[in-house]
């Protein structure tokens, strides 16, 4: 895969040439409404079989053949290098794919083993429609070496809603988790119409977890925290109905989100998730939390000060860092997902957490703020697609927010007010997965689907084997 950036008086035909594929293949990647409209600043993803690399400081051509699984010649021989030592940061490379010859009597499950993937990979790069007819003689691509991760995805849609949007990208999923079972101060847990939601986890091989909440959009939940986690009696009713629904409804675990948590309760927080892995794990089931964006162990406010990094990351399975929502929808507009600010996030949770228990947080879904913003007054929600429908609509250019790694555009509408949009695109998406890399998380989390964003999932499978269970 390839990122392209629409500059100034260029079509998709001229596009399409450049890169040596089919102005549809654009299209269908980026599920393009009008392949005649295009904005400067649009990131298209574009299906090649190749990649590009940009040098980094300190890299040598060994490291970069090692990273993409591939050898020194071939990069040499694609980019016309004439010194293999000199290589200088900033340079971009071309990456050529592998590929193989396949021999009498070879399989692709044999062909899979022998470099190192599957044969859903090599069915799905090589498009191959019926996997009996390949022959000898056929050139298959091979695909890039790439991590194995875990994916979670969140969805607040019950009912059949719920179970069609899993089924929309359960390939792409491990986990997921339908938003929320509340809490009641007697222990109880209000029920919800997930039916649907878990069968079709279950079909698309995706562990459903039952995510349980302290916290409404009326209430912040605060006092009723504290009033569970104070009373191990009301504490152990709780677990008991939580285990009780998992076994009755088919979940796999669960993801226990507590927000603003009085910071006097840190402990008993920190009590109670014991105290539910320990009646958890003897059946079988997972614990995961939720936790805020912290950048310190000293960071103020009630969001974050009953949020022990540390132990949650010694007593839970893995947590799931919230880090989305800096473009609050009732703020001032800024970048959802700040690289520079989950980066902050990642420095701190890897110094006390286990990277193999560490989920990134990814908002996927953009926000529209009226200009000037006045506090309080709440931006529109809506989707990666609705951003690009929305510049091409008013034909403004697509800016790039390099601190952020955030795309954003202006525009007037008409009734003559200024409006100002941030969203994600095939950058930013790319920014986070490499992130993701860098760090050596066990995964990314998703919030929330529902929010249609094609480019996201076709770099994730570009980047990453997903795991499944």
């Amino acid at each position: 895969m390839q990122i392209h950036v629409v500059q100034k008086g260029e079509t998709l035909w001229a596009i399409s040439q450049r890169y040596g594929i089919t102005i549809n293949q654009i299209v269908s990647a980026n599920q393009l409404e009008n392949p005649n409209q295009l904005v400067v600043g649009l990131a298209l993803v574009i299906p090649t079989t190749y990649r590009t690399h940009t040098v980094r400081s300190g890299e040598t051509l060994w490291m970069i053949a090692q990273k993409y699984g591939t050898s020194i010649q071939a990069i040499v021989q694609a980019n016309q290098i004439s010194n293999p030592s000199n290589i200088n940061p900033g340079m971009i490379l071309i990456i050529p794919a592998r590929t193989h010859i396949i021999q009498p009597g070879e399989t692709l499950w044999q062909i899979a083993q022998r470099y190192g993937t599957t044969v859903q990979e090599l069915i799905r790069i090589n498009q191959i429609q019926n996997p009996n007819m390949i022959y000898p003689g056929m050139s298959l691509g091979i695909p890039f070496t790439k991590p194995v991760i875990d994916v979670n995805a969140y969805t607040i849609d019950t009912g059949e809603r719920g179970g069609t949007l899993v089924r929309e990208v359960g390939r792409y999923l491990t986990y997921s988790s339908l938003f929320a079972y509340s809490m009641t101060a007697s222990g109880g847990i209000t029920p919800i119409d997930d039916t649907a939601f878990i069968q079709a986890s279950i079909g698309e091989r995706v562990s459903p977890m039952m995510c349980v909440t302290n916290f409404t959009y009326k209430d912040p939940g605060s006092r009723l925290a504290h009033t569970i986690l104070s009373s191990p009696a009301i504490q152990d009713q709780l677990i008991t109905n939580i285990l009780n629904t998992i076994k009755a409804k088919g979940y796999r675990g669960l993801n226990v989100d507590f927000e603003n948590v009085y910071p006097q309760d840190r402990d008993l927080y920190n009590q109670f998730l014991q105290k539910a892995v320990d009646r958890l794990h003897p059946e079988g089931y997972f614990v995961s939390t939720a936790l805020a964006p912290k950048v310190s162990a000293e960071q103020k406010g009630l969001l974050y000060e009953a949020h022990d990094y540390p132990a949650h990351g010694r007593i839970v399975d893995f947590v799931v860092l919230m880090t989305y929502e800096w473009g609050y929808r009732l703020g001032p507009p800024q970048a959802i997902s700040p690289l520079n600010q989950i980066r902050r996030v990642l420095d701190y949770a890897v110094s006390v957490i286990p990277r193999n228990k560490i989920f990134m947080g990814f908002q996927i879904y953009a926000r529209d703020w009226l200009l000037p913003h006045v506090q309080g007054q709440e931006a529109e929600t809506f989707s990666q697609q609705d951003a690009i429908r929305r510049a091409i609509q008013y034909n403004v250019d697509i800016l790039y927010d390099p601190i952020a790694q955030s795309p954003y555009f202006r525009y007037t509408d008409g009734q003559g007010r200024n409006h100002e949009v941030w969203f994600e695109d095939a950058r930013s998406a790319q920014a986070k997965f490499d992130t993701a890399k860098d760090y050596g998380l066990r995964g990314i989390s998703y919030w929330t689907l529902g929010y249609p964003y094609p480019q996201n999932w076709l770099l994730l499978e570009d980047n990453f084997f997903i795991r499944k269970v």
